[in-house]
């Protein structure tokens, strides 16, 4: 029995793996993302966006630089403190041109936190894999409470002023 085990383990491990679709391993750099903000781990959640990348937060004034967003994240990921969402729907639409390097999603994700939040963006297929260009962070408001939030942000807004 021992030995049909091993050789079942041995014929598995030398059967080559079917190839990912581009959309699984952009799903996969997104759930790679999310698990390791979860995580606090700022090497492994930076090393997935491009150098150049944009990060686009829910506040209108959040629109970070990639050495930006590390400088104002990293502090917290040292002390162990991430942010977790987990994606709930995800939609990935790969650019129909020849070199299928150009990717946009959207997700909407789970928080324990902040309830049900939408992440949108783009990557970009390097020598390394894919990797995020562009992640914008939302609130989605429900049509049926939208003209309360607006009244809200344009009394906060003008309280600023």
């Amino acid at each position: 029995m021992l030995r049909v085990m091993a050789f079942a383990l041995v014929a598995a491990l030398a059967t080559p793996a079917v190839a990912a679709t581009p959309e699984e391993d952009i799903a996969a750099v997104l759930d790679r993302l999310h698990a390791a903000a979860s995580k606090a781990d700022g090497l492994a959640y930076f090393a997935l966006y491009m150098p150049d990348a944009v990060f686009i937060g829910t506040d209108v004034t959040e629109r970070w630089t990639i050495p930006a967003f590390r400088a104002y994240a990293q502090p917290y990921f040292d002390k162990g403190q991430g942010w977790t969402y987990a994606a709930r729907e995800r939609q990935v639409t790969i650019a129909p041109v020849d070199c299928r390097c150009v990717a946009w999603f959207d997700e909407v994700l789970d928080s324990k936190s902040y309830g049900t939040a939408r992440g949108t963006g783009t990557l970009l297929l390097t020598p390394q894999g894919w990797r995020v260009s562009q992640y914008a962070l939302t609130f989605p408001i429900p049509n049926d409470v939208a003209d309360e939030v607006i009244a809200r942000i344009k009394t906060f807004e003008a309280g600023k002023k």
